[in-house]
């Protein structure tokens, strides 16, 4: 096969896989709602300060001034939300290509080195993998202290494992194929072989992963923001707004439920992301 003709058919792979994801209805409802959620992500400077507070409005319900009403401290609910966006998708982002990062890296060193380099990277794996997610999380950030950045750290370090186990059994499978004898004997390096062929080829289960990853990752950040160990008040973080206004439900229903709604919907969102992308990249499924 030709240069021109390797990189047509690439192409057309492409254009075939798009168009299969936009005949799953469930990816196309997650990429909609993603899509108003990134929308969503200029509105903040029009919307004015989401630190200002005016209490003579304090827990004022929906009105003209105030779309999605106040807070206890009189802060527009709409401009908190839509900041908390930016925050929890850059969040989500940043933590899904650390995770990757990392993972990744245990993962080729243990499926390309073997031996005892495999067993001892895959029983460090274990060891995160032993823990829950969020009680793990809770204890790296409360050993770095609770705020933003640390939230990132602790989310990616408990991340990580489940991209270092995928791609691991990746290069058990791949390592052996044709195309790594004919890279190995052209005089490819170990480094070259994992970047330039294993690597790519491994990819489609790692962005399956990815996609549930960022939802996965704002899920576990709210959840640290809620109980105080994830961002801290004022900042207009999802979980912490859910945490400030709890005690105010049944006075002003929309201050948490507001918040607590666009954590829903961003987690189905990429949750069914996953899923099309799944169905999509699946060899079994075509």
């Amino acid at each position: 096969m030709t240069a021109t003709a390797a990189v047509r058919g690439a192409f057309t792979d492409r254009k075939s896989n798009l168009r299969r994801l936009l005949r799953n209805p469930g990816a196309v409802v997650g990429l909609v709602i993603l899509g108003l959620l990134l929308g969503a992500l200029l509105l903040p400077p029009l919307l004015g300060s989401p630190l200002l507070q005016n209490l003579d409005v304090r827990l004022a319900p929906p009105s003209g001034t105030h779309p999605l009403g106040t807070d206890q401290l009189g802060r527009d609910v709409l401009s908190r939300t839509m900041n908390g966006a930016r925050l929890s998708l850059g969040l989500g982002f940043t933590v899904m290509l650390a995770s990757f990062a990392i993972g990744s890296v245990v993962g080729l060193l243990a499926g390309l080195l073997g031996g005892w380099w495999d067993e001892a990277l895959m029983r460090l794996t274990d060891i995160f993998l032993a823990f829950p997610s969020l009680i793990l999380a809770m204890a790296i950030s409360a050993a770095l202290g609770p705020n933003l950045v640390n939230v990132m750290i602790a989310v990616a370090l408990v991340s990580w494992p489940s991209y270092a186990r995928l791609i691991r059994a990746q290069v058990l499978a791949l390592r052996e194929r044709e195309f790594i004898d004919a890279a190995r004997a052209l005089g490819g390096s170990p480094a070259r072989i994992a970047l330039r062929h294993l690597l790519p080829n491994s990819l489609a289960p790692l962005l399956v992963q990815a996609s549930f990853d960022v939802g996965s990752a704002i899920l576990i950040a709210a959840g640290l923001g809620f109980i105080g160990f994830g961002a801290q008040p004022p900042t207009p973080e999802w979980g912490a707004m859910v945490s400030e206004t709890r005690n105010y439900i049944s006075q002003a229903p929309w201050a948490s439920s507001t918040p607590a709604i666009a954590i829903l919907l961003t987690v189905l969102a990429f949750n069914l992301i996953g899923d099309g992308l799944r169905d999509v990249l699946d060899p079994r499924g075509r």
